[in-house]
């Protein structure tokens, strides 16, 4: 039995934490622990020895940071590295008596490359699927039977792996993500637009590891259950970390952690494991107490659910509403900015948009005379930068589409999908491959449809098709298809009886381009609200529209509240009390604050806005006044879980375009020294994101950062502290086997510097860790970070 069927009809056992295990059989802090493939294959094929005997049936390789990015100064080939971590695991197989891909599998750990990905990062999309690429072929041809990607805090790396070992290798796919306590990836995402990407992707099963114990696990697995028609895999940590006696200890024990992985079992997932601190006693613990339990069956969920990097939109009983306006037809001036490449005008759409009430954006960009294929990729990572709703791709270009689905983090609407033999070729093996929610229009080889029977008829035969595929009916909507109703008086009723067909018959959720049925019309917002409220009570699950048009916000808000789909008339009622939007900050160009430039994430407009403030106000009353707020702003929404990292980081890069532009007019007065603070990653740490962001909202606050970069050593930060004098360094850490480097950092400077304050932050990190190995503060983000900071030099 393949390793997919077993894990759909079974409970399958994985093996715990490889990292924390070799610290307990020696491996030094600072050494890269894929050098024990090769150095020390003996204790590798032990410790995977040690896991079958526990019961586990998928050996993880040792391969966790062994990808390109990470090993530029290693002196063995990234091939070597592979080969033998592959080779160790099927030795202790082997050695065990036990058949490879039958009785133990060997999954090949495919972990985080350490950078954060463009627009955040300097790491561009394609190098990342590279890069993962090459690390996924080596272990597949050394004879891996699966792929697993793990501990990712960013869906878009994940995205961006699972695509590679998809390209790569025919092999399974499994993708674990990492959440913190408020149920939140790193950059934002919540388990539901999590499941809803990865499922999109065709990852095999998929799952949750590190970063929390088993009880904070719990809930989260439960979600995933909810909402995920996959095998859900479930690896904790052995509880939180800290140090005793020098050592890394954590808080749950064998016993403990295997009740809790029972309750688990229990509630449906179908994978069991362990990540940080579980040793072979954890996962034996887990099988003796779990191995009687019948598993869960995996039922299919058919909910309907887009998503972007943070957020899921579900089509379920409320109307989901799509904004349209990032469309040319008919604007002249959408097409003029086209033309231009003027994205800012484009932007301002879209924040526009999101600020009025949309839930997704359509993004069409179609215009003869320009780039589409580039324009369209263009548009949506500049969108995504700004605003988090989920995007419909909107284009008859297939080139255009298959690129902008590549690049889109998330699960994206697609429009559009018909009839026509052609079209249905050409779409679905992209929806297949990449996923998505596919809006599907009513029409054929012979045109539109006079009749309702016809167009459900259509329909029918395109969800036929998708079914080939295997596409599911949850991901495709219809358009039923609104005519003008000047060119025939019975076009509205065809659509409305068709919205209530598709619904009824078909059971199908739809959609309408609400706003054609007034084509030709004088006063168009009177019939378009009308005739959207007709279509809604008829079924109707989504609408295009104008959300700047009052009159269709009044139409659909009140239509919500007088159905009971707004719980407590919230949405109405902030409707109604936010109607003078004179009293909103405007994003059109000519009106835009600073403040609102900021806390939105334009950077062009922020230096343009702030200069052109420099002939009337004075460049510090700027600073103080405009740009600190702002940020301030953005970083409160962030500390209270209503702004996400992408936000904070775009409108960081907002406010430093603003001090640029500020800076010029006050370059050659004498300004204040700006206070000095040391980064780096732990000496045998190679992962940087985490430092990368504290430094840029550092910076962005008026701190000089020194930045060591990552792998550095202890002697190293102190020689820097003392030739620059600097009074506090930050330290960042993620993996487990790098923390003793951190606690050895803090203690040599704290001996040779003891003015120095240390502050440190990281995935494997709490603050009763930092507290044990020394630290004078810990950060459970990069706001806190900055607030440390700032009380630290008022002092």
């Amino acid at each position: 039995m393949n390793i997919v069927e077993r894990i759909n009809n079974e409970i399958v056992y994985i093996d715990g934490g490889l990292g924390s295990s070799l610290i307990k059989m020696g491996l030094k802090s600072g050494t890269m622990p894929e050098l024990w493939n090769i150095e020390q294959p003996e204790k590798i094929t032990s410790l995977h020895r040690e896991y079958i005997r526990a019961g586990a049936q998928v050996l993880t390789t040792n391969t966790f940071g062994a990808n390109e990015l990470k090993i530029e100064q290693c002196d063995y080939t990234l091939e070597q590295l592979v080969t033998s971590a592959v080779e160790n695991a099927k030795n202790a197989i082997i050695s065990e008596n036990k058949v490879k891909g039958e009785d133990v599998y060997i999954g090949l750990s495919i972990g985080p490359c350490g950078k954060l990905l463009k627009p955040l990062g300097e790491l561009d999309f394609e190098d990342a699927v590279s890069a993962f690429s090459r690390t996924i072929r080596i272990g597949a041809n050394a004879g891996a039977d699966l792929i697993i990607i793990e501990t990712m805090s960013d869906t878009y790396e994940a995205k961006a792996a699972l695509l590679a070992a998809k390209e790569s290798c025919t092999l399974p796919v499994f993708v674990t993500v990492a959440f913190d306590t408020n149920e939140k990836l790193m950059t934002g995402a919540d388990p539901l637009s999590v499941i809803a990407m990865l499922e999109g992707l065709k990852a095999d099963a998929i799952g949750i590891n590190c970063g929390l114990g088993p009880h904070q696990m719990k809930a989260i697995a439960q979600k995933y259950i909810q909402f995920s028609s996959l095998p859900v895999i479930v690896n904790p940590n052995a509880g939180m970390p800290k140090s005793v006696d020098g050592q890394t200890v954590y808080d749950v024990d064998a016993l403990e952690f295997a009740s809790v992985m029972k309750e688990i079992a229990q509630l449906g997932a179908h994978g069991l494991g362990g990540c940080c601190g579980t040793t072979p006693e954890y996962i034996r613990a887990t099988v003796d107490m779990t191995k009687d339990i019948t598993p869960v069956n995996i039922e299919k969920k058919n909910t309907t659910v887009v998503s972007s990097y943070t957020r899921a939109v579900e089509f379920k009983n409320k109307p989901v509403i799509v904004g349209e306006r990032i469309n040319p037809t008919g604007k002249k001036k959408l097409k003029e900015a086209l033309r231009n490449n003027e994205l800012s005008y484009i932007l301002n759409e879209a924040v526009t948009q999101h600020d009025s009430g949309a839930q997704i954006l359509d993004i069409n960009v179609g215009l003869p005379e320009i780039d589409e294929v580039q324009m369209l990729t263009d548009v949506v990572t500049a969108v995504q930068g700004v605003s988090d709703l989920p995007l419909q791709l909107d284009s008859s270009d297939y080139v255009a589409l298959e690129k902008a689905m590549r690049i889109y983090n998330g699960k994206p609407m697609i429009n559009s999908v018909n009839g026509k033999q052609s079209s249905m070729d050409s779409i679905f093996p992209l929806v297949k491959k990449y996923g998505g929610v596919v809006v599907a229009l009513t029409l054929d080889e012979n045109g539109i449809p006079s009749s309702a029977e016809e167009r459900v008829a259509i329909a029918q035969k395109i969800i036929n098709e998708a079914k080939k595929y295997g596409i599911d009916k949850k991901d495709i909507v219809v358009d039923a298809l609104a005519m003008a109703v000047s060119s025939d008086k019975n076009s509205a009723n065809t659509t409305i009886k068709s919205v209530k067909k598709l619904t009824e018959d078909l059971h199908v959720n739809t959609i309408l381009g609400v706003s054609n049925i007034s084509f030709g019309l004088p006063n168009r917002e009177m019939l378009n609200s009308t005739f959207l409220n007709l279509c809604f009570e008829n079924g109707l699950s989504s609408a295009i529209m104008n959300p700047l048009s009052k009159e269709m916000m009044k139409s659909y808000h009140s239509f919500c509240a007088l159905k009971g789909l707004d719980d407590n008339f919230e949405s109405y009622i902030a409707f109604a009390s936010g109607e003078d939007t004179d009293k909103k900050p405007s994003s059109d160009n000519a009106l835009m604050t600073l403040s609102f430039a900021i806390e939105k994430g334009f950077s062009q407009k922020a230096y343009d806005i702030a200069l052109s403030l420099l002939d009337s106000e004075n460049p510090l009353d700027i600073i103080n006044d405009k740009i600190i707020p702002a940020l301030n702003k953005v970083g409160e929404g962030f500390e209270k879980n209503t702004v996400f990292l992408p936000q904070l980081l775009m409108s960081a890069e907002a406010a430093k375009s603003a001090f640029d532009a500020v800076k010029t007019a006050i370059k050659d007065s004498k300004e204040k020294k700006s206070d000095k603070i040391i980064l780096a990653t732990v000496e045998g740490d190679i992962h940087d994101i985490g430092k990368n962001i504290v430094k840029v909202l550092l910076q962005n606050y008026g701190f000089e950062v020194i930045d060591l970069g990552r792998d550095v050593k202890p002697q190293a930060v102190l020689d820097a502290v003392l030739e620059n004098d600097v009074k506090l360094v930050g330290l960042s850490a993620l993996m487990t086997t790098t923390v003793v480097s951190m606690e050895d950092t803090i203690k040599l400077i704290s001996a040779k510097a003891p003015l120095c304050k240390v502050m440190v932050g990281g995935a494997v990190l709490t603050k009763e860790y930092a507290d044990m190995i020394g630290a004078d503060h810990y950060g459970k983000d990069a706001m806190e970070a900055v607030r440390y900071a700032q009380e630290f030099f008022r002092h």
